[in-house]
């Protein structure tokens, strides 16, 4: 049985997205978004996996479509699952379960050298935070202000659990 078999009442399939973990001169690159409460918030670029593509080729145009820059990815650093009706958003994402896989990725040309042909709905631009001010700001996920050395290197496990 595939997902488009499922019974009635049966719950949605599990969402496969990749992020990628841009690092320059210890700076982490994210976008800007504004949330359905107007409020301010930072992710990582990426987006949902399409059927029959991989998860490399989703971020390459993930990345095209939210900062307009191509990428190469490198490697899987970490492994987040969400889980909406566990977080603080479960009134909005209580169907809402998503793997996210982030991948240490090179930018192989400047962000906005490429037009951004499908920006996020709340995307409003992409920053340059240094790690300690990600936690001064509504990060998801959240967990990256820990994770992120002060100098721009990654520490920590691998898979990170549910996490917001």
């Amino acid at each position: 049985m595939n997902s488009t078999d499922r019974q009635p009442g049966s719950a949605a399939p599990i969402r496969n997205s990749a992020k990628a973990l841009i690092v320059r001169d210890g700076r982490l690159l994210l976008t800007r978004n504004v949330g359905w409460r107007g409020d301010e918030y930072f992710i990582l670029p990426g987006g949902g996996q399409e059927h029959g593509e991989t998860l490399a080729a989703a971020l390459q145009r993930e990345c095209l479509e939210e900062i307009g820059a191509t990428v190469r990815v490198l490697s899987l650093r970490y492994i987040r699952e969400y889980i909406g009706k566990h977080h603080a958003f479960a009134e909005r994402h209580s169907g809402v379960h998503a793997l996210e896989f982030m991948f240490v990725c090179e930018l192989l040309d400047e962000p906005g050298t490429h037009a951004q042909s499908n920006p996020d709905a709340g995307q409003t631009g992409m920053v340059w935070l240094p790690p300690g001010e990600l936690k001064r700001h509504q990060i998801f996920p959240a967990v990256l202000g820990e994770l992120i050395a002060a100098d721009g290197t990654l520490t920590g496990p691998v898979y990170l659990g549910d996490v917001n």
